[in-house]
Order: C-alpha cells, then sequence, then structure tokens
C-alpha cells in the first residue's frame, strides 16, 4: 500500500447536540437580555435619526423592504415548523412501520466519490458506510469512484481487516479524466452494465461525508412508503478543523439550511440534492440521459459561449429530478457529518465558497425558473425567482444607510447598526431552533453573510464561466487568456459596473437623496438646447 504522511484529525461525531428548552440556559437567555439591553439604550440614543423630517422618507424605505424580507423569512419559519412539526413526524412514523413489518431494499448501493482524502476521515467515513449496511440487514456494494491508488488500497485493507463478516462488496473505477462529474459518470455506467436494477436505491456521497448512526434507515422506507418518491437529500452537521469564527459561520448556515429545506419539503420538491448524501431510485441514475447530463452539464451563454460546469454535480441532479417533475424530500432526521478542513486564510475560503456555491445556484436557477410553475409546485418557483431578486434587495439598505449618511446625517449609519443588531437577532431567535447552540455570534455573522453573499452573487452573475473549487485541488475553468478573453473580461466588468451604478442611482432616487435631472439639463447636456 502507498504510505503518505498525513496530519491526524480528530473527527469523532458530535454527541452533545441538546434540544428544544435544553439550548436555553439561564447564561443563554442573560446574554440576549442583555443584548437586546444594549440595543434598546442605542436605540433610545438615536431614536431621532429615524423620524427626522429629512431622514423619515429614508426610513421608511428600508422598513418597508425589511417587512418584505422578514415576511418571506417568517414564511419559510412558519412552513417548516408544520413541516417539522407535524408533516414529517407522520412520515417517520408511517415509514417505520413499513420497516417493522419486515420490509427491506434488495440492495445497498453507496455511490462515492474520493481524492487523495485524510486517512483519519476515510476510515470515519467507510465504517459508517459499513454500519448502516450491518444494521439494514441487507447486502451492499461500495461503488468507489477513485482517481488515486491510495484511497483504493487504504478502503480495501480496512474492509479486509474489519468488516470481513460483513455481506458489503467494493468495486473500484478508477477515472481515467480528472473531475468529479466524469467519476460519478463513470461509476453510474459501470452500475448500468452490472445488476442494478430500476427499484433498487443508491446512496450518493461525498468522501468526506461521515453517516450518523440510521442516516441511510432514515430514509429507506420512505421510497416503499411514497412510489412517487425519486429522491431525498439529508441533513448535515460541521466538523469544522479551522478557525472558531468559521465553524460558527458554517454551523450557522446549517442552521439555515434547515429551516429552508423543511419549508421546500412540504412542497414535495427540494432546491438541491446535496452531493454530501442523498437517496435516490436507480431507475432515473441509469439512463444516458441522466449521466449525460451530469458528466457533461453546460450552459449556452451570450458573452461567455459554451462552458461546462466545474462543480454543481448536486444541481445537475436536482434539475434533472425537477424538470421531470419528480417528487423529493428532505429527511430531517438523517444526520450526518461534513469535515471541512481549512488550511490557509479562513476569509479566503469563506469567499472561494461563496464563489462556488452562488455560481452554481445562478447557472441552475435560471433554467429551472424557465421551467415556468406548471412544472413544479407554485411555491418552489417563487422560491428560485426570490432568489434572483434577493441578491440585489440585500443591497439596497446598506446603500441607502451610507448614502444617507453621507449626504444628509451622519448620525444615520449608527441608527442603521441597531437597526441591524435588533432584526438579525429577531431572525436568529428562529435559527436557535435549529442550531446545535445558541450563540450570540449569529446576528453578526448572519449580516455579513448575506451580505457578502449579495455581493459575490452580483459579481458572479456576470461571470458564469469563472469556477474555482479550492478544497478539491484548486481546481478552476474558464480562466482563459488572449484578446478574446480580455474583451469578455472587459465587458464583465462593464455590467458590474453599469448595473451597480444603475442600483446607486435608483436607491438614491427613489429615496429622495437625489433630484431627476430636469429636461432642459438632459438637453443640454445632449447639445439640443436651443439659442438663448
Amino acid at each position: 500500500m502507498t504510505q503518505r504522511k498525513k496530519t491526524a484529525y480528530d473527527v469523532d461525531e458530535i454527541t452533545d447536540q441538546p434540544k428544544g428548552w435544553a439550548k436555553w440556559t439561564p447564561f443563554v437567555l442573560l446574554q440576549i437580555t442583555l443584548y437586546f439591553g444594549v440595543c434598546f439604550v442605542g436605540l433610545t440614543t438615536v431614536e431621532t435619526v429615524f423620524f427626522d423630517p429629512v431622514t423619515s422618507q429614508i426610513t421608511f424605505v428600508i422598513g418597508a423592504l425589511g417587512i418584505w424580507r422578514y415576511g418571506w423569512w417568517f414564511t419559510h419559519a412558519v412552513r417548516s415548523w408544520i413541516y417539522g412539526r407535524f408533516v414529517y413526524p407522520k412520515m417517520r412514523r408511517e415509514g417505520q412501520e413499513v420497516w417493522a413489518s419486515g420490509w427491506r431494499p434488495r440492495h445497498l448501493h453507496f455511490m462515492m466519490t474520493t481524492y487523495k482524502e485524510h486517512r483519519d476521515i476515510t476510515e470515519k467515513v467507510i465504517r459508517s458506510i459499513c454500519r448502516e449496511i450491518r444494521d439494514s440487514g441487507v447486502p451492499g456494494t461500495i461503488w468507489l469512484g477513485s482517481g488515486d491508488q491510495y484511497d483504493e488500497d487504504l478502503i480495501s485493507d480496512l474492509l479486509r481487516r474489519e468488516m470481513a463478516d460483513l455481506n458489503v462488496t467494493l468495486r473500484i473505477i478508477r477515472q481515467n479524466q480528472p473531475g468529479k462529474r466524469l467519476a460519478i459518470g463513470l461509476v453510474l455506467r459501470a452500475m448500468s452494465r452490472n445488476e442494478v436494477q430500476n427499484d433498487d436505491l443508491i446512496i450518493f456521497m461525498d468522501g468526506d461525508f461521515i453517516l450518523a448512526k440510521n442516516a441511510v434507515g432514515a430514509c429507506l422506507p420512505l421510497f416503499k412508503l411514497y412510489p412517487d418518491l425519486q429522491a431525498c437529500t439529508t441533513d448535515e452537521e460541521v466538523l469544522c478543523i479551522g478557525p472558531r469564527w468559521v465553524a460558527n459561520w458554517l454551523t450557522m448556515r446549517f442552521a439555515q439550511r434547515r429551516l429552508a429545506m423543511q419549508s421546500h419539503s412540504l412542497s414535495g420538491r427540494v432546491l438541491t440534492l446535496t452531493g454530501r448524501m442523498s437517496v435516490f431510485r436507480a431507475n432515473h441514475l441509469l439512463k444516458l440521459q441522466f449521466i449525460r447530463l451530469l458528466e457533461a452539464d453546460h450552459l449556452e451563454h451570450w458573452l461567455w459561449g459554451k462552458f461546462r460546469f466545474l462543480s454543481g454535480d448536486d444541481k445537475s441532479t436536482w434539475y434533472y429530478m425537477l424538470q421531470s417533475g419528480c417528487r423529493m424530500l428532505y429527511v430531517p432526521d438523517a444526520m450526518g457529518y461534513t469535515v471541512e478542513v481549512i488550511e490557509g486564510s479562513g476569509m479566503d475560503r469563506m469567499v472561494q465558497n461563496f464563489r462556488r456555491w452562488s455560481g452554481n445556484m445562478l447557472r441552475n436557477g435560471s433554467r429551472a425558473l424557465a421551467l415556468g410553475p406548471h412544472r413544479m409546485p407554485f411555491f418552489i418557483w417563487w422560491c428560485l425567482l426570490d432568489q434572483r431578486v434577493s441578491m440585489w434587495t440585500m443591497l439596497v439598505s446598506p446603500v441607502l444607510a451610507v448614502c444617507t449618511s453621507v449626504l444628509l446625517s451622519p448620525a444615520y449609519i449608527v441608527g442603521y447598526a441597531i437597526f441591524i443588531m435588533i432584526t438579525r437577532m429577531l431572525l436568529s431567535l428562529f435559527l436557535y431552533q435549529y442550531a446545535r447552540k445558541v450563540d450570540l455570534s449569529y446576528p453578526f455573522i448572519l449580516y455579513f453573510n448575506q451580505l457578502i453573499n449579495a455581493s459575490v452573487k452580483v459579481y458572479c452573475i456576470f461571470r458564469l464561466s469563472k469556477q474555482r473549487w479550492s478544497n478539491r485541488g484548486d481546481q478552476r475553468a474558464g480562466e482563459g487568456d488572449g484578446l478574446i478573453a480580455t474583451l469578455q473580461n472587459t465587458m464583465a466588468s462593464y455590467l458590474t459596473l453599469l448595473y451597480v451604478t444603475m442600483l446607486f442611482l435608483g436607491v438614491t432616487l427613489m429615496a429622495g437623496l437625489a433630484e431627476p435631472p430636469s429636461s432642459a439639463m438632459i438637453m443640454s447636456v445632449l447639445g439640443l438646447s436651443g439659442p438663448a
């Protein structure tokens, strides 16, 4: 076996996950009380800033926009509560009855891709897969999409050493071209040539995703219970090996994900089938159309021409299921652990993750939106539309606050900061229900997460072909050179500047911070004014 020196990492599963009121300790309640107390003192100090005749119109615009956005958030929160409190518990109870009756799938197929993963992580992943196979009581096959002998030897040796008594088969498919998409495509082609049947269940998962106990078992009976169910996606928690602020940011994002996923699942669809772990019925996955979409998914763009997607294989599988009218669900008690190893700058990794996530959303969102509300539940279509709008609306209030502070009242930015502290804490109170703990950094992380995410989306929407996957060997695409690439980049920069300028001008005109030019001024600028 090839030996490589790898840093040892502590990737033990999280055992301290208080539920319900257990998170709301007296110390936590004291912290939140003090937080709101500070906000109240600040608010009473700058109260006149909001209602000054000079700035009251700006306050009205920010408040109206806030009511719209927070109303949409509240809609998701109510839908999520309904799904988590009433709809899914009924599904789980009926699924448990199906399982208790003796039903089992014929075979479990784990489609796993990995490339030079850390040894500790890989061993944890394989042991968690084998535990799920053992608990299910049915044979299993691990289909390993590999690009390096190190991973193959490591997994083979582990299965021989520790799982000799388990009915599990390892099938290694060595990819002959680089890229995760092609690795998955090769595995699916191998499946289609072997014993996989249309009604078998295939678990897609990454090589750094550790399954919690019963992660697979919670999903399996749902496919028997609902014959129209074609895919389900699962819950995630993060094991972050890196700066604490990055860990807090990731746990906050996963709390957001739980809230949104439960809301979407109430409509029988989701907005992504995470590549970390999703379960599929095999009938669609064995079709050549599905395999080719996954291998060579691409867009035709007026500026960038035809380009392939580098990452976002989970968005491609989701788009195929969405356009096929398939039912998709989120299973909140099917848990797994994503291992994030932050090497180098945490801020750079954060921005690069945003570029990858936002780029994948933008590249797939436009074509999904074009399917129309008749191809999916209206609420899901409206969520796709909201994704396109919210990246601009998120920038309106900070632009207004900065412009008001510069042009009218410097103290307005202080009042706006207090407004942000109050509103983001109110939103965080919803998120705490889905988080592992109550953390007072959430309001601040949430705001900067929204601001940076919106800014990155505005940047990416004009550069859809530019892709980077920093935690997968720093793969890149769309980084061309030469005259054509220079002209394309210049046009992208021009469009970014044009749209951002239009945003600033539109916001300042709408709020009355600037006066629109008179017809006489326009005529004069155009040289059309008559002689004096």
